[in-house]
C-alpha cells in the first residue's frame, strides 16, 4: 500500500473525535513521505557494499527507522494512545508495516467507503522483520535450549583444556555457545577447549557455537618495581591474639615447570631442590632464618601432586628467596641421620604497593619504565608523583591537556594536566575515598583521543589462523568504523572464511557513533552480530549514558535484524562468588530482550548459568523485545 502526505480532510460532521483522527492521519502521512525520502538517500552510501547493488530488507528497515528516529515523536505516541490506536513505540523490526498499518486504520475508521490499494499492511511485512531477526539469530547461535528462547554465551576458563565433566555440564545445563578470550592461554589450550566442546555435543546431542574473540590492541598498564624478594606467611588469629590456622605454601620440585594445583591456586609457590624433594614426607620439618634473623619451621603436611608438597608454618615469617633450608625428619626414623641443609628456590618480589587518592597526580610513561610509587621528603611532602607504565607507548604522544583517562574499568579516573619529557602527568578526579590500589596488567582507556590504531593486531592476524580452522564465529574488538570491518572482512576471505560470522563488539564512543554504517556497511556481504560490551562502555559513556546507550543499540539492531550479545557483569556476583544479587537478578531480567546473553567465567559459572536460564524463560513469557505478551496473572 501506497500512502503520500497529500490532503486527508473529511467531512467532519460535528464530530471532534473525527477532526483528531483526520489531524493524526495528516501527520503520519507527512512523517512516513519524509521517511522514504531520508531513507533512500542515506541508503545510496551503501549500494557498492550489496550483491548487485540490491538492498536487502533489514539495510532498508534500518534505513526507514533511523529516518524515522530523526523525529520527536513524544507528542504523537501521546496523541495515539488517547486515540486509542497502536503507537510506534514497536515499530523497529518493521517500520514501515507499522506506519502503513497505523495509516489504514485511520481510512478505515474516517471513511467507510475506503478500499485499500494493493496488500494489507501485515501482508506486506509487519511479522516479517520479527521472522528475519529470529531466522539471523538461529543461523548464528544454532538452535535454542530445550523448548526456550535462550541463549546463553559462557566465557571459558583455562580448566576448561582439561576440566571435560565442566563442559559437559555447561551444555546440559544450557549454555548454547562458547567464547575463548584470545588476550588468554594459547592454541594449544584453546584446542583442547574445541576438542571437549566437540566431544560433549555428540554425548549430549545438542549443537554449541565458538566464538573466537580476537585480543585486538590491548591497552594496559605495564609492569611495576618489584619489592624485595621476600614472602610474608601469614597465620590466622582469634580475638585473643592466639594462631587458629597456620600459614601455608607450596613446595615444589625444581626439575618441574610450577604446577597448576586445583583448589590450592591462591598459595604461594616456590621451588626446593629435587634431592630435598625426594627425601620429604609428611611430618618432616624444614628450619630457616626469615629476613628478621628469627627462627621458623615449615613443617610437611601432605602431598598435594606428584611434584609438590603442602607446608605449614606455625608462626608469622618473611621467607627470604634463596635462603637455606635445614632438613630435619622426625627422630623416630633415623636418630643418626644428621642434619642436611639445602638451598630454596629463587623467586620475585612483590610489585611495589602504588595506591593513589582524588587529586594527587600520577605520570604516564612509556612501556619501557617501571611504575613506582610516590616518593615523599622526611616532613611528608611529596618529591616525585607515582608513576605507571602504557603499554602503547604511541597513545602517550597523541594525550593533550584536560582529556579523560580511565585505568582499571573505571576505578581510577583523571585528567590529562600537562605533557612532559618524562610522559603525561595526570591529576586524579575520580577513586575512592580510601584510594585505589594500581596494577599491572589493567586496562586504560582514552575516551576522548583518537588513537588512530590499525584495525587488526600482529597477533590478531595470527590467532585468525587458527580461529579460521576452528570458530563458528569471530568476535572483532574494538571495531570503530566499517573500514576496520572492511580490514577484517578482507583478512577472512584471504583464510578461505568469508561465510565466518563476525562479532563487532561495541566498545568505545566512536563505534556507537559509527554503528549505522558499520551495520549498513557489512550486513549485504557478510553474517554479522553485535555485542553490547557493557564494561568497556560505561568507562567511555558513563554509567548513566550506558544506561541510555545499549537500549538505543537493542532498537538498532532490531532494525537491521541483527542478533545481539548483552555482555559484562551479568549475574556475576553468582559467577565469581556464589552470592546472589537482586540488582543483578533485575539486570539479568532486562538482558531478555538480547538474543544472546554472555557469562564470563567463575568458579561457581554453572549456578550462574542456572539462574540465568531460570530467569530468561520466566520473563520471555511476560515480555518480547519491548512487546509486553500480557501472559495471565495468578493474584
Amino acid at each position: 500500500m501506497t500512502t503520500t502526505a497529500k490532503d486527508h480532510s473529511f467531512p467532519f460532521d460535528n464530530d471532534p473525535y473525527r477532526e483528531i483522527l483526520s489531524q493524526l492521519l495528516q501527520d503520519i502521512a507527512e512523517i512516513r513521505h519524509k521517511v522514504g525520502l531520508n531513507a533512500e538517500k542515506r541508503l545510496q552510501n551503501y549500494t557498492q557494499y550489496y550483491r548487485s547493488g540490491v538492498l536487502t530488507k533489514s539495510a532498508s528497515n534500518l534505513a526507514h527507522y533511523l529516518a524515522l528516529r530523526q523525529f520527536d515523536l513524544r507528542h504523537l505516541q501521546e496523541r495515539l494512545a488517547q486515540a486509542g490506536l497502536s503507537s510506534l513505540g514497536r515499530a523497529e523490526s518493521s517500520v514501515m508495516s507499522t506506519l502503513d498499518t497505523v495509516i489504514d486504520l485511520l481510512h478505515r475508521a474516517l471513511d467507510p467507503g475506503y478500499q485499500a490499494i494493493g496488500k494489507n499492511p501485515s501482508e506486506l511485512g509487519f511479522n516479517r522483520g520479527q521472522q528475519l531477526l529470529d531466522q539471523h539469530t538461529v543461523e548464528l547461535f544454532g538452535s535454542h535450549f530445550e523448548n526456550s528462547k535462550a541463549h546463553v554465551m559462557v566465557t571459558l576458563a583455562s580448566e576448561a583444556a582439561w576440566d571435560y565433566k565442566l563442559i559437559k555440564a555447561l551444555l546440559s545445563k544450557g549454555m548454547t555457545c562458547a567464547r575463548i578470550n584470545c588476550a588468554h592461554d594459547e592454541p594449544i589450550i584453546w584446542h583442547s577447549m574445541i576438542r571437549n566442546i566437540r566431544r560433549a555435543e555428540v554425548e549430549i546431542g545438542r549443537d554449541c557455537r565458538i566464538l573466537m574473540d580476537l585480543a585486538g590492541h590491548k591497552i594496559r598498564t605495564g609492569p611495576i618495581e618489584l619489592g624485595p624478594a621476600i614472602h610474608h606467611i601469614k597465620v590466622k588469629r582469634d580475638a585473643y591474639g592466639n594462631v587458629v590456622e597456620p600459614g601455608r605454601i607450596v613446595l615444589f620440585d625444581a626439575a618441574c615447570s610450577e604446577p597448576l594445583l586445583e583448589g590450592e591456586d591462591t598459595l604461594f609457590r616456590v621451588a626446593i631442590p629435587t634431592e630435598l624433594f625426594k627425601v620429604l614426607a609428611a611430618g618432616h620439618r624444614l628450619g630457616f632464618v626469615d629476613a628478621r634473623g628469627k627462627q621458623r619451621m615449615l613443617t610437611i603436611e601432605k602431598p598435594i601432586s606428584e611434584h609438590a608438597w603442602l607446608a605449614c608454618c606455625g608462626q608469622p615469617a618473611f621467607l627470604p628467596s634463596g635462603c637455606d633450608l635445614t632438613w630435619m625428619p622426625p627422630i623416630a626414623e633415623n636418630e643418626n641421620i644428621p642434619e642436611v641443609v639445602y638451598r630454596l628456590g629463587e623467586f620475585s618480589g612483590a610489585p611495589k604497593l602504588i595506591k593513589v587518592f582524588k587529586d594527587d597526580f600520577l605520570l604516564l610513561t612509556d612501556h619501557g619504565i617501571d611504575g613506582a610509587p610516590a616518593q615523599y621528603d622526611e616532613s611528608g611532602v611529596p618529591i616525585k608523583p607515582a608513576q605507571i607504565g602504557c603499554t602503547l607507548s604511541s597513545a602517550i604522544s597523541k594525550l593533550q591537556p584536560t582529556q579523560a583517562v580511565w585505568i582499571d574499568d573505571g576505578k581510577v579516573g583523571a585528567v590529562v594536566d600537562k605533557l612532559t619529557e618524562a610522559g603525561v602527568l595526570l591529576k586524579i578526579t575520580h577513586a575512592r575515598s580510601n584510594g585505589v590500589t594500581i596494577r599491572s596488567d589493567k586496562g586504560i582507556n582514552f575516551p576522548e583521543t583518537e588513537l588512530d590504531l590499525p584495525a587488526l593486531s600482529d597477533k590478531d592476524r595470527e590467532d585468525l589462523n587458527f580461529a579460521c580452522t576452528h570458530a563458528d564465529m569471530i568476535g572483532f574488538s574494538f571495531v570503530e568504523s566499517l573500514a576496520d570491518m572492511e580490514c577484517l572482512i578482507e583478512e577472512l576471505a584471504q583464510r578461505g572464511a568469508t561465510d565466518l560470522p563476525i562479532i563487532a563488539k561495541i566498545e568505545t564512543n566512536r563505534a556507537v557513533r559509527n554503528l549505522p554504517e558499520i551495520i549498513l556497511g557489512t550486513i549485504g556481504r557478510h553474517s554479522l552480530g553485535i555485542m553490547i560490551a557493557r564494561g568497556d562502555l560505561a568507562v567511555e559513556l558513563g554509567s548513566a549514558r550506558l544506561a541510555e546507550i545499549q537500549e538505543e543499540l537493542l532498537w538498532l539492531c532490531e532494525a537491521a535484524h541483527v542478533p545481539v550479545i548483552w555482555a559484562t557483569q551479568v549475574l556475576e556476583t553468582i559467577a565469581k562468588k556464589g552470592a546472589k544479587s537482586r540488582p543483578e537478578f533485575t539486570d539479568a531480567a532486562m538482558a531478555v530482550r538480547a538474543e544472546c546473553v554472555m557469562l564470563n567465567k567463575g568458579p561457581y559459572i554453572l549456578d550462574a548459568l542456572q539462574a540465568l536460564i531460570n530467569v530468561m524463560i520466566r520473563m520471555q513469557e511476560h515480555q518480547r523485545k519491548k512487546f509486553p505478551r500480557l501472559r495471565a496473572l495468578h493474584w
